[in-house]
């Protein structure tokens, strides 16, 4: 990176993560000398952004391969804020790196977003369980089995550092919770919600209910989206000032604090409750229908919030991320959360 310009290209913009992630990089210290590229599908947020905000913005969508190649070639980094399980963008992106590597002697840099699902289990909120994975510990990350959820992009990123076109880093976001804030959520060019809770809170109120799969013992780790924001900055410092391995030694995990998934939806039900929209604070189990319904046919989205995932992200401590919010934040923040989807509901309703 030794042009005047840094080159960065982001994917998932308009996303929740990835709108948290360009937020903090349009107010870099550095952000003078940032050159960002970004690729939207929607066009009124396209034209939102390239108006108000000093982006780049190309029209496309992640299908549009010959395109996410000829960006990605284009970058010094790559951020990676978008589809973690998609291997045909994942491929475009990582053709384009070794396209600069080659033509230029240049080592790119990508930070790809995985996640905490990469070491679920089945345990249908049965039991809490599992192993805690350090990402500071390589042999027990090098032991992840490749058919886990994400693993297959994971090992492509992994690969191309391996071969030397590209400096790889993963970032494992886990339970992230908070309604974003900054100047995109608030132009309507980024998603303010995350996906995990709101699932939760959306099926409860269908049934008028908070819900659990099973017994909601299964544990998770958590993080507020502005800590876990906050984490691929303090990454991208280290990496620029060589304070950062890569590949296997380029893992980060997400985290502060754990939480069992009965804990969030008996915050929902307390929420249900203040709302007026049930009497009873205490969840109860989704049935097999409820599953399907509100979760998806497939059996690994139907249980998902009846898994363990044990992590602990240590790599970033190391680095100087001081993740701020804890559990305890987690529970608080639902009650709003709950409030911005009923609010929502009513307004669809008028």
């Amino acid at each position: 990176m030794s042009s005047e310009k840094t080159c960065i290209f982001i994917t998932g913009a308009t996303g929740y993560i990835g709108g948290a992630v360009l937020e903090r990089l349009l107010k870099h210290p550095s952000a003078s000398t940032f050159d960002i590229t970004a690729l939207v599908r929607n066009e009124d947020k396209a034209r939102i952004l390239e108006s108000k905000f000093p982006v780049k913005v190309v029209r496309g969508t992640h299908q549009d391969f010959d395109k996410l190649e000829a960006l990605a070639e284009n970058a010094h980094v790559v951020y990676h804020c978008a589809d973690s399980d998609d291997v045909p963008l994942a491929k475009a992106l990582l053709s384009g790196l070794r396209k600069r590597h080659a033509n230029t002697g240049d080592l790119p840099i990508l930070i790809h977003t995985s996640g905490a699902s990469v070491v679920t289990d089945d345990a249908r909120g049965e039991y809490a369980a599992g192993i805690v994975y350090s990402d500071l510990n390589v042999e027990q990350l090098k032991s992840i089995p490749a058919t886990n959820m994400h693993r297959n992009v994971d090992l492509l990123v992994l690969e191309a550092d391996t071969q030397g076109y590209a400096r790889s880093y993963i970032v494992f976001p886990s339970t992230i919770y908070g309604i974003a804030e900054g100047a995109l959520f608030d132009a309507g060019v980024s998603n303010r919600h995350s996906i995990q809770i709101p699932s939760l809170i959306k099926a409860a109120l269908a049934r008028n209910h908070a819900g659990m799969v099973g017994k909601g013992q299964a544990r998770w780790p958590d993080v507020h989206i502005d800590d876990v924001a906050d984490l691929y900055i303090v990454l991208f410092d280290a990496i620029v000032s060589g304070r950062s391995g890569h590949g296997w030694e380029g893992f980060y995990f997400g985290e502060n604090g754990e939480h069992s998934w009965y804990q969030i939806s008996r915050a929902i039900g307390d929420a249900l409750v203040a709302f007026g929209i049930s009497k009873d604070p205490e969840p109860t189990a989704f049935t097999a229908e409820e599953l399907a319904e509100y979760f998806g046919a497939e059996s690994v989205s139907r249980y998902y919030s009846g898994s363990n995932s044990r992590l602990k992200g240590d790599r970033g401590r190391a680095i100087g991320w001081k993740p701020k919010y804890t559990t305890e934040d987690l529970l608080r923040s639902i009650r709003p959360e709950v409030g911005a989807f009923v609010q929502l509901q009513q307004g669809h309703k008028a």
